[in-house]
């Protein structure tokens, strides 16, 4: 069976940067296990995996623009110290989720003064080209309790479990 939308997809990764240093990996631990064609995965690994089969290996280079988007100066914001909500010391490399017009998003503490934090809503690889060695392990079908996991809002397989899931939600995984 080859990869398709709605296929649930196992894979071994080892993500590696422009020099070679290796950035994350599963080899060595369980399979990423996701569900293809539903944007789980950077666009250009997906587009890349697409019609691959079990056993299949490859490398490949994904650009910026098929990853997490070309490094923006104007996610670089001041933000008076008023605005967090915590009474908690706030450090350089602390990540705070914030709600965005397009959802939740993760910013990251780059500068700390007595008045201003300085945050980054950059993605921490935005703007680096993406080397992947990837060894397609399993494609499957959705089972029912799967699908029916995902109609019920918990999302099964990699999928947002909202409010309704306990983080034990059944298909592929639970919640992620």
């Amino acid at each position: 069976m080859n990869i398709s939308k709605d296929k649930v997809v196992k894979i071994h990764y080892t993500l590696k940067d422009v020099d070679g240093n290796v950035l994350d990996s599963s080899v060595g631990k369980e399979p990423l296990e996701y569900l293809h064609g539903n944007g789980f995965l950077i666009v250009g690994l997906e587009r890349e995996l697409e019609g691959k089969n079990p056993g299949d290996k490859f490398d490949v280079t994904i650009q910026p623009e098929d990853a997490y988007g070309k490094y923006d100066e104007a996610l670089i914001l001041d933000v008076q110290r008023s605005q967090f909500e915590t009474n908690d010391p706030i450090e350089v490399g602390m990540q705070f989720q914030v709600m965005t017009p397009q959802g939740p998003s993760i910013v990251t503490v780059i500068e700390v003064t007595d008045d201003i934090i300085k945050i980054n809503g950059n993605h921490e690889l935005a703007g680096k080209v993406l080397h992947f060695d990837v060894e397609v392990v399993d494609v499957r079908e959705l089972t029912q309790e799967e699908i029916d996991a995902m109609k019920s809002g918990c999302g099964g397989c990699g999928g947002g479990c909202g409010d309704s899931c306990d983080g034990d939600c059944g298909g592929c995984g639970g919640c992620h």
